[in-house]
């Protein structure tokens, strides 16, 4: 990935990311102040080949994360969606070290199993498929697995 960083835009988030990375994951490792768990993923921007670090809900399971792109149920999906698109390789990290991974979208059986996993972590996703569902977008979902 390349060693272009460029912040996110909400000044909130570049901070949570900052904190987070400086701290060893020790520090802004919640959603604000919900208490529950995020991890910071690093993938490279589609449009400008940038490096981009997110913060997202931390849903984990056997090793393998949940990305879900609910952008809190808007009509459109979050700009970081293309990224992954474009480029599957990404950065999680879940603590003081970040670690190579895989990502890809998920369907079907996988995406609605995958979807409760979330939804028990963060009950709002289920009010964020409401809203996107009037706008006829299906919230995407991208499983990331270790690289290698």
């Amino acid at each position: 990935m390349s060693e272009n960083y460029i912040p996110s835009t909400m000044q909130w988030v570049a901070d949570q990311v900052a904190e987070y990375e400086a701290s060893g994951g020790t520090r802004a490792n919640t959603l604000r102040d919900t208490g529950i768990p995020v991890i910071i993923v690093t993938m490279t921007g589609s449009k400008t080949g940038a490096t981009r670090k997110i913060a997202l809900m931390r849903v984990e399971h056997e090793g393998n994360y949940a990305l879900v792109a609910s952008k809190g149920g808007a009509p459109t999906h979050p700009g970081w969606y293309y990224n992954l698109l474009a480029d599957p390789s990404v950065m999680i990290q879940d603590g003081p070290v970040p670690s190579a991974y895989t990502v890809r979208e998920i369907s079907g059986d996988e995406r609605a199993q995958w979807w409760e996993r979330s939804a028990s972590v963060f009950a709002p996703f289920l009010e964020y498929e409401t809203k996107a569902a009037e706008a006829n977008r299906v919230i995407p979902v991208f499983i990331a697995e270790p690289a290698g």
